[in-house]
């Protein structure tokens, strides 16, 4: 099956309207995702070459977006692609973002070029949340309360290593968190 095979079968299932309407949003879709060359190229599998991991990643993003979603909720949307192809997904989903989407998604380790496509950042270590709120000012939130993130070191992995269960408590930051409350 091919890109625009894939996505006009989830066309067929999901849209209502004429043969017409359909292959029309299909074309839509093709071009805001940026497949228009691989869209006539198998997708392929294990066992049969087709296109790339980020072109499947994005023909599996475009077959939710056939029905034009207001609000698009992704797991791992760069799990085992590179980090230049990582990249350029997030970078699509910023995209869609910008034209008025939501889009929630979960990700561990972006690189710091992706982090920094962030709007809004929420952590959590032990199942409760440690940060939510602007992306851009994570860096400087856990500086105030102690965590303060080196120079030259991408603020996604310093998170993460501050978020292990073997180096943070959650009690701490909670403690830390009244302490700047009571600070402002």
């Amino acid at each position: 099956m091919t890109v625009r095979e894939c996505m006009l079968f989830a066309a067929k299932l999901k849209l209502a309207g004429s043969l017409e309407y359909k292959e029309e949003r299909v074309a839509k879709v093709i071009q805001s995702l940026r497949l228009g060359k691989a869209a006539d190229t198998k997708i392929g599998g294990p066992l049969v070459k087709g296109v790339s991991g980020g072109e499947r990643k994005r023909c599996s993003i475009g077959v939710e977006l056939i029905t034009d979603p207001n609000l698009i909720f992704l797991d791992e949307p760069t799990t085992g692609l590179d980090s230049f192809t990582a990249t350029q997904v997030m970078q699509l989903l910023r995209d869609l973002a910008a034209e008025g989407r939501t889009i929630l998604s979960t990700i561990h380790q972006p690189n710091t070029e992706t982090f920094e496509l962030f709007d809004r950042l929420m952590l959590l270590a032990r199942g409760k949340i440690i940060f939510f709120n602007q992306a851009h000012i994570a860096v400087d939130y856990f500086s105030s309360i102690g965590y303060q993130c080196p120079e030259l070191i991408n603020p996604a992995d310093y998170f993460m290593g501050i978020m292990s269960i073997e180096s943070i408590d959650v009690e701490d930051t909670d403690n830390a968190q009244a302490r700047l409350r009571s600070q402002t």
